[in-house]
């Protein structure tokens, strides 16, 4: 076997085992390494995305990327039914096609929608993937989730263009998300994050006909789905 990953495997059970969270002094003496060692490895699961830190703590959470890891292996029929009230909250209210979705490894997964009934209207796409950067959701997910961002924009930045870290930014500050024409043509959308324990678990995404859902309009059912998402 090869060493180092053997041992970096072993500290991301570690901490999975101290259920999601644990101190380097905690993970060092449950492997078995020193704290330098464990300091180091650490380090770079960090910066891949599979460990985590959080502002004025010093624990190692387990990352996204093990997360959306575990979303792929798995089923999300429980967080589709925590979060189905919202989603038809949502398109009762505003009677356009709104949907759920969440990370999933470095695409987008759209785990539940409701499409609206008005004849002009956009599509569902329930139980499809798309590529993170080029979409409201996207954008939100970017916006919120730093490792995320360092993976996917590092490598790729030149490709991507500049104008992308300018739109995440801007999308941090507002907490919302906002497509006009990018992701298809005369379609725009609005996503707002659903947060639980502190961190970005999924989004709640709205989409329309542009002449049906100006900027101002986005604005304003960024808001009504804030306030239904601040229910759950």
């Amino acid at each position: 076997m090869v060493q180092s990953v053997e041992r970096a495997l072993e500290i991301l059970e570690c901490i999975a085992h101290a259920g999601g969270a644990a101190h380097l002094n905690e993970i060092a003496r449950e492997t078995r390494l020193k704290p330098t060692t464990a300091h180091n490895i650490l380090k770079t699961l960090h910066a891949l995305g599979y460990v985590r830190r959080r502002e004025k703590n010093t624990r190692y959470y387990l990352g996204d990327r093990i997360l959306n890891l575990a979303r792929v292996a798995g089923n999300d029929s429980g967080l589709r039914r925590t979060l189905r009230p919202a989603l038809e909250a949502m398109a009762e209210q505003t009677g356009e096609t709104v949907f759920v979705a969440v990370p999933s490894g470095d695409e987008v997964y759209f785990l539940d929608a409701i499409e609206s009934l008005k004849p002009l209207k956009a599509a569902s796409q329930e139980g499809q993937r798309t590529p993170m950067v080029g979409s409201a959701i996207g954008l939100l997910f970017l916006a919120h989730i730093p490792s995320l961002r360092r993976r996917m924009l590092g490598p790729h930045a030149d490709r991507i263009g500049p104008s992308i870290d300018a739109e995440i930014d801007a999308t941090a500050e507002r907490g919302y998300a906002l497509d006009q024409e990018n992701y298809l043509p005369g379609l725009n959308c609005v996503a707002v994050p659903w947060i639980d324990d502190g961190e970005v678990r999924a989004g709640f995404g709205l989409s329309g006909p542009t002449r049906r859902l100006p900027l101002e309009t986005l604005t304003e059912l960024a808001e009504t789905m804030s306030g239904i998402v601040a229910r759950i």
